[in-house]
């Protein structure tokens, strides 16, 4: 049972991600209200979705049932923000004024629910025009209900007539996308990022007995694939530490290492830690950096779950040096994260070009200081899961120009398990939603493996 005092008191907290909720909110339009600040949180103070959902107060005293229906409206609004943007703009005779952003919102999730949610049309509209009443936004009430009502009749319709795939891909984006990989590429992406994405699992023990216990496919990684799941703590195995999440792409950038067995291995940048527990499961001895304590906190949880024991080591990875070198030093830089979009579409309305070049930099500085980690004969393998030239293939180059000791170690089509679409001229790995397509897709990422030489 939740306890609607303390829901209601926490919807009248200053939450810093839109402070309109109020006690007099019940939860129907609470959930509503909740989904609207989130959006607020990404689109204009450009926080990534699950940071806003972390720091939201009402989130952890809602039910299961009203947490799954919060994330799938805001998600889901995201999405499609293009669609939904474009739709509304038609129908409004001019922008609404700033001081009522918050019922562009409500329009928002309203038409999301009506044209991507299966919700009843008059439910949609009957909700939104109460909480455009109840945050104090009466004189918009007649806008909301005749835009929502016109939406619902003809919005089915307009829809069909859109280019869906260029209309949610934010303009710089598509302009880069395009140039890096060509329009028709581009477009695929595009459609992936709209299908969403399946739960990919790694497991500790034969997956082959998981995917039949959990009715999920086995990809090429040994990855389990669950495209019917309900909530991700309540599927069985994962409170007993036999499974983690981790999406198929970031799995094949961890066998690049190949084999571990007793082998030094040092993850940066490391949480949440599926890379640290896959590096565990294959026999490394593991030390985890991350400079984030409570990242590093929900690492410690996850391996505390799977009954790991890597060393944790909260540090600026640019600073932080170990006491001996490693076999395998792995960064997986701090990024864009564009090539998450499947799961996580807030990254292409958070992020802008500025971003992309600010983190180059940083990941540009992070190589230099994880090489000197790396013992003779070892490998450093850098990877990012953006799409963005910038953040991947860009720094090849520049990093063997700096770094006179190292060589790049070109992968195999066995590296990548066949997956031959995955491997760049030069033999580093560039994955693209578009990958198996037919599979459900795979993560946008890039990774180089360097081979630092002996002597």
């Amino acid at each position: 049972m939740v306890d609607k005092a303390l829901y209601f008191k926490c919807l009248a907290l200053p939450t810093g991600l839109g402070q309109e909720c109020n006690m007099s909110l019940e939860p129907s339009l609470a959930t509503r209200a909740v989904a609207t600040d989130l959006i607020d949180d990404v689109l204009r103070e450009r926080r990534s979705f699950d940071s806003a959902l972390a720091h939201h107060n009402s989130i952890e005293v809602m039910s299961a049932r009203d947490r799954a229906f919060v994330h799938t409206l805001a998600i889901t609004t995201l999405r499609r923000l293009g669609t939904i943007d474009h739709l509304l703009d038609l129908c409004l005779q001019r922008p609404l004024p700033r001081r009522a952003q918050k019922v562009h919102d409500i329009l928002r999730v309203g038409l999301c629910q009506i044209l991507f949610m299966e919700v009843a049309d008059y439910g949609a509209v009957a909700t939104c025009v109460e909480l455009t009443r109840q945050l104090g936004h009466s004189a918009h009430i007649k806008l909301v209900n005749a835009v929502l009502r016109r939406l619902g009749r003809e919005g089915p319709k307009m829809v069909c007539d859109l280019d869906e795939a260029r209309i949610n891909t934010p303009e710089w984006l598509w302009d880069k996308w395009s140039a890096a990989y060509g329009e028709d590429i581009c477009r695929q992406m595009a459609g992936a990022h709209l299908a969403g994405a399946s739960l990919d699992i790694s497991t500790k023990g034969d997956p082959q007995k998981w995917a039949a216990e959990l009715g999920g496919d086995i990809l090429f990684t040994n990855t389990i694939r669950l495209k019917n799941h309900g909530q991700v703590t309540k599927i069985p195995g994962f409170q007993d530490g036999q499974w983690w999440v981790q999406d198929a792409a970031a799995q094949l950038v961890v066998e690049m290492a190949g084999d571990v067995t007793d082998k030094s291995v040092i993850d940066l940048c490391a949480a949440p830690g599926g890379k640290t527990a896959q590096f565990l499961a294959r026999g490394a001895k593991v030390i985890a950096v991350d400079r984030s304590a409570t990242r590093l906190e929900r690492l410690k949880q996850n391996m505390e779950r799977l009954k790991f024991k890597p060393l944790v080591v909260e540090a600026d990875v640019s600073n932080w040096r170990p006491k001996r070198s490693a076999d395998v030093v792995m960064l997986d830089a701090p990024c864009s994260a564009t090539g998450t979009a499947r799961r996580h579409p807030d990254v292409l309305w958070s992020k802008s070009e500025s971003d992309i070049t600010q983190l180059a930099a940083i990941q540009q500085g992070m190589m230099s200081a994880a090489a000197e980690s790396v013992a003779p004969g070892g490998l450093l393998i850098f990877a990012t899961c953006s799409l963005q030239p910038e953040e991947g293939i860009d720094h090849v180059s520049p990093f063997l120009d700096a770094h006179s000791g190292f060589q790049l170690e070109p992968l195999t089509a066995t590296d990548v398990h066949g997956l031959l679409e995955t491997l760049t001229t030069c033999g580093c790995f560039r994955s693209l939603p578009s990958h198996r397509a037919d599979q459900g897709g795979i993560d946008g990422f890039f990774a180089a493996r360097f081979r630092r030489q002996v002597g």
